[in-house]
């Protein structure tokens, strides 16, 4: 599996604590905090609930008051909406992953989420015969057969072997049933819920949140998206480091 942030949700350069030249202006903050634009877009969308300023200057207005004396006032602000589950106004913050070899499996539980759009690599559209460009499908090993390659040094085929050979069949199958002329979108209905897939993946911060609270180590959830859920969380704070406490 692999992640990447493709994208996530900024100021216009013109707006709020940004000056002419593009540079967050720290004139009116009397002692430096390393402000993001998330906390900025997430400030103006709370005090917007609770003010009766106009959202265009509520952080210029109230930056000091905020972002002041290291941030204590908007960490406070912030733990106070998590808490009280005023989440909605986390929505405006988004952000886009890249997401490489996963599970089938693995995408029919994200579809148990709300609020997240997907742009799934197409088993219709794209051929998966050991002779193709893709030279036949990926597919993902899940943990307790990976688990058996060492420990079931007894027994004439492990399930890890036994799960390799099911694959190697269904490559078969499969490339039988495109030699016969049948069409991709047909032949994929021997691919199996293994089958490893690509996915662009955009999802706001209070479902980010949601979902990590359901699939997170320990939550009861399978091992491979339990992967997948610290992976959006650590990129999440790469940019939004004041977003880690609530993930916990």
């Amino acid at each position: 599996m692999k992640v990447n942030l493709l994208a996530h949700t900024q100021l216009a350069e013109d707006k709020f604590l940004y000056d002419e030249t593009g540079n967050l202006d720290w004139s009116s903050v009397g002692e430096h905090f390393d402000v993001t634009d998330g906390q900025q877009i997430a400030l103006t969308a709370i005090r917007t609930c609770y003010s009766h300023k106009n959202p265009s200057g509520i952080v210029e207005d109230e930056c000091e008051k905020y972002f002041g004396d290291k941030g204590k006032e908007a960490k406070r602000l912030f733990n106070h909406i998590v808490k009280s589950g005023h989440t909605s106004t986390l929505e405006h913050l988004n952000f886009t992953f890249a997401i490489e070899g996963v599970s089938r499996s693995l995408l029919a539980q994200l579809t148990r989420h709300r609020h997240m759009s997907f742009s799934v690599q197409s088993q219709r559209y794209v051929k998966f015969s050991s002779d193709s460009r893709s030279e036949g499908f990926d597919y993902v090993v899940p943990e307790k057969v990976e688990e058996t390659r060492n420990t079931e040094l007894y027994l004439e085929r492990t399930a890890l072997d036994v799960y390799l050979e099911a694959m190697d069949y269904i490559q078969g199958a499969y490339d039988a049933l495109i030699k016969r002329g049948i069409p991709q979108e047909d032949a994929r209905a021997v691919l199996p819920n293994a089958a490893a897939c690509n996915l662009v993946l955009t999802a706001n911060l209070r479902t980010l949140l949601d979902f990590y609270s359901k699939r997170k180590p320990g939550a009861g959830a399978q091992h491979e998206i339990t992967v997948l859920a610290e992976e959006l969380k650590a990129r999440v704070i790469e940019v939004e480091p004041w977003t880690e406490e609530f993930f916990e």
